[in-house]
């Protein structure tokens, strides 16, 4: 019984292989056609997202007076990020860097007052004049809610580190980017008003943004995976429908009929002649 099995296992297994070698042709051109829908899809269809990061540095200052607590120290930095993170999609955070996207402007030099004195006789005398601060605008202006602002951007740490990655993601590169950075400069303004720290230094600020969705090429070859298996489940259940009888097999084992021989088509020669006439249906296969 086990020796029957192995061999009908052993059939079964070449049958399909015959039948995939048969659909060969409709295999790959299913296969590459969704690969080609695949591409398109990520390539022109679907909305591409771009992706911003810069890194923040949380830390509060050493006291120099006792060297042992440093370590100390860093634990407690380590164990504090999770309240960073809270506090950067906060409304305190969100709104600040809402209203600087809106009008993207940073001051270059600071406003400084008129100076004054007295002379000798008492009155005041202007020593200096006042000078208005002088500002630059820093990029394009973007009107984006906080609640979209919190929609947008993602906070991410490492595993005893004290550095923690601002990610943004928009529409287009430079969205993105300045997003993320809005995002970071508006926390390191108000981190020192909210918690008692002394100490915020953005490590690195966001570049242009990347292309992160679609994947092109995780599309097309996820594209090629599924045109390949539609086709094949499509080969396997046109011949499961099919009820053509295909071996003689069926007929004497299964049937229990019995083979009484095997008919072939054949062709009449043109000479061939019934009763010394022409067969009218010379040339047919009979």
């Amino acid at each position: 019984m086990e020796e029957k099995a192995t061999q009908t296992n052993t059939i079964d297994l070449k049958y399909l292989w015959n039948l995939v070698k048969s659909n060969i042709w409709r295999i790959i051109i299913w296969t590459i056609g969704l690969g080609i829908i695949g591409f398109a899809v990520a390539a022109f269809v679907i909305p591409p997202k771009y992706s911003s990061s810069t890194q923040i540095l949380v830390n509060q200052k050493k006291d120099r007076n006792d060297p042992n607590a440093a370590y100390t120290m860093q634990q407690a930095n380590i164990q504090v990020i999770n309240t960073y993170k809270d506090l950067i999609t906060s409304p305190v955070v969100l709104k600040d860097a809402s209203s600087y996207l809106a009008n993207p402007v940073k001051v270059v030099k600071k406003a400084k007052k008129a100076v004054y004195r007295r002379n000798a006789a008492g009155n005041r005398v202007l020593v200096s004049k006042a000078t208005p601060a002088v500002v630059e605008r820093d990029g394009k202006s973007y009107e984006i809610s906080s609640q979209k602002l919190q929609g947008m951007i993602s906070v991410q740490t490492q595993q005893n580190s004290q550095v923690f990655t601002i990610t943004a993601k928009a529409n287009t590169p430079e969205k993105a980017q300045a997003v993320a950075n809005a995002v970071a400069n508006s926390f390191k303004k108000k981190i020192t008003s909210v918690m008692d720290v002394n100490n915020v230094t953005i490590v690195s600020t966001a570049n242009k943004g990347a292309k992160s969705f679609p994947n092109t090429k995780l599309f097309t070859a996820a594209g090629l995976v599924i045109g390949f298996l539609i086709s094949f489940a499509i080969i396997i259940i046109r011949d499961a429908m099919n009820t053509t009888v295909r071996s003689d097999e069926y007929l004497t084992q299964d049937l229990g009929l019995t083979n009484l021989g095997t008919v072939t088509h054949f062709r009449l020669s043109n000479n061939f002649k019934v009763n010394g006439k022409d067969d009218k249906s010379k040339g047919k296969r009979v």
